[in-house]
């Protein structure tokens, strides 16, 4: 690679294209007609008006912003407020607002980790998770898909005197499975392990409260490190850790993500208030969406599609090839029909697939014309199979 560096972009940037992995974002606008299954908003809650009047609200009592970092004088009460919601929500006694989930995962894992610790990850983790890790400069191992026997195995050779963490996503965001928390936190326990959860796209649509995989099902034995965004199912933005008084207390001092960075914008930490009472007062959301889940699945299935496993709003069609995976996404994009288009790096080589996520507010004709278009696609993909066995034929 050259060492001036337009040259070196230059050659970075051509390789990706050349391998068909150039990502372009698009602006989105809302349109009449357009549906989208991209996004992760499973509840629908980030259109609510409601929620936009909260953050309005905020935004007049607080200001736009929070002017400093929590620890000089950017935590308002509306955080303070804000962070026992969670921690009720959740089961835990306290919790702590980050900007972001990325922040959340890099800021407990550097605050927790050193050299010393032995970390063992999920192999599908979020990349938060592993640059976390690589962070705190902790060594980590990675463990077979939801596989406890390989997690077992590889603990039983950590040093006896490390400190071991175990840290998996709840619902994996590009497979949309679940982890086995019951199982991750006996083994864990078994070991002298503490377990990290990243619920990030659970919490809000899973448990009985909407309190995720995680929640109230599974207390501080289980998992002692519960991290929640509040930019998906909550549909506004930021991210928290949960968990015991002593684990917050010493995020607040070592976790540099958290100490270095001005607090949340106040009144978004109003609208995610309000989606909190929304989410306790309006359960029926919950069932529209896992109504839809049912749904969608039993209909694709019936279609033939190449279903994953996954009881979450997150339905990813595994197709293979990244060239596929596109042309089947513009063909979507043609007839008003938004789904994500995932390719490596973001899941690994021969694994490129449609991530289509379901939302409490789509109605039934939303997923009718998806299906439809899915549908539409695998006839496209059919004649055109036929059209080249028939050119070959002819050839003599």
């Amino acid at each position: 690679m050259s060492a001036d560096w337009p040259s070196r972009l230059a050659e970075r940037a051509q390789a990706r294209r050349a391998g068909g992995l150039w990502r372009q974002r698009r602006t989105w606008r809302p349109a009449r007609g357009v549906r989208d299954f991209a996004g992760n908003d499973y509840l629908g809650l980030a259109s609510d008006p409601r929620l936009a009047e909260a953050m309005a609200a905020g935004a007049r009592r607080f200001g736009a912003g929070a002017r400093a970092s929590h620890l000089v004088n950017g935590h308002l009460d509306v955080h303070e407020a804000l962070e026992c919601r969670l921690a009720a929500l959740t089961g835990r006694p306290r919790a702590l607002l980050f900007s972001t989930g990325y922040m959340a995962n890099l800021g407990a894992l550097q605050a927790l980790c050193d050299p010393e610790t032995r970390v063992f990850q999920d192999r599908l983790n979020h990349a938060s998770l592993l640059d976390g890790a690589a962070l705190s400069g902790a060594p980590s191992r990675r463990f077979h898909h939801r596989d406890l026997c390989d997690l077992d195995r590889l603990l039983g050779r950590a040093p006896a005197a490390a400190p071991r963490l175990v840290v998996s996503d709840g619902v994996f965001s590009m497979d949309g499975d679940v982890a086995d928390i019951a199982g991750l936190a006996a083994i864990s326990r078994h070991h002298g392990a503490w377990l990290m959860i990243d619920d990030a796209h659970g919490l809000g649509v899973l448990g009985d409260h909407g309190d995720g995989c995680v929640g109230r099902a599974h207390g501080l034995d289980d998992v002692p490190i519960l991290v929640g965004t509040l930019g998906k199912a909550l549909g506004t933005g930021g991210a928290f850790v949960a968990g015991s008084a002593e684990l917050i207390e010493h995020l607040i001092q070592f976790a540099r993500p958290y100490v270095y960075t001005t607090a949340q914008p106040p009144g978004v930490a109003a609208a995610t208030l309000k989606a909190l009472e929304l989410l306790a007062d309006e359960p029926e959301r919950r069932s529209r969406l896992h109504h839809l889940i049912a749904r969608f699945r039993a209909e694709a299935s019936d279609l033939g599609l190449p279903l994953v496993e996954s009881p979450s709003p997150i339905q990813p069609l595994v197709l293979g090839d990244s060239r596929r995976v596109m042309a089947w996404a513009e063909r979507l994009a043609e007839r008003g029909l938004q789904v994500g288009a995932i390719r490596e790096p973001t899941v690994p080589r021969g694994q490129a697939r449609l991530r289509i996520t379901l939302c409490a507010a789509h109605g039934d004709d939303d997923l009718e014309a998806l299906l439809a278009g899915l549908a539409n696609c695998q006839a496209a993909e059919a004649a055109g199979h036929e059209r080249v066995a028939n050119a070959e034929e002819a050839t003599p």
